[in-house]
């Protein structure tokens, strides 16, 4: 993954494929994964919520496996998560999201993607996150959905 730009893909990505609203970006963002294009960049926290979900998305988690580097939980990602509690960004019921934000952040990730738009890729959401991230000595992460990252001109492959 030298090179390319690290994209943390959060639970929700992986049923894309297998919801018709967003479908096609989603496959397109895995055909660009598989080709290369992304550094896929995948957690024990996506692991773990992916186990009850239908087999086909299973099947496409276990997959990506093969093109992504897996990072696990760390005493500085559950600082970040609480700190994004304690700020208010989102509520102890939505944990994980703020989770998968910060494991996003600590693991040197340039965009975090989702299809959460409720409690990630939310316009009001993601300044806060970005302001609790500068406060503790991290970078701005970039929060999109994959709609917003693939390259449409690769849609003919």
């Amino acid at each position: 993954m030298n090179d390319l730009l690290r994209v943390y893909a959060d639970t929700s990505v992986f049923g894309g494929p297998f919801d018709p609203e967003f479908a096609e970006a989603s496959i397109l963002f895995f055909d660009q994964i598989r080709l290369g294009r992304f550094g896929l960049v995948i957690s024990g926290v996506v692991q773990a919520e992916i186990e009850p979900a239908p087999p086909e998305v299973r099947r496409l988690f276990d997959e990506m496996v093969g093109f992504a580097e897996i990072v696990e939980p760390s005493a500085a990602a559950l600082q970040l998560r609480d700190a994004y509690l304690r700020a208010g960004i989102v509520g102890p019921n939505s944990a994980d999201d703020a989770f998968h934000v910060a494991l996003a952040t600590v693991s040197s990730c340039s965009v975090i993607v989702s299809w959460n738009f409720q409690h990630i890729v939310h316009f009001r959401k993601i300044p806060l996150y970005n302001a609790v991230n500068s406060f503790r000595g991290f970078p701005a992460l970039s929060i999109y959905s994959p709609r917003e990252v693939i390259d449409y001109e690769e849609k003919s492959l």
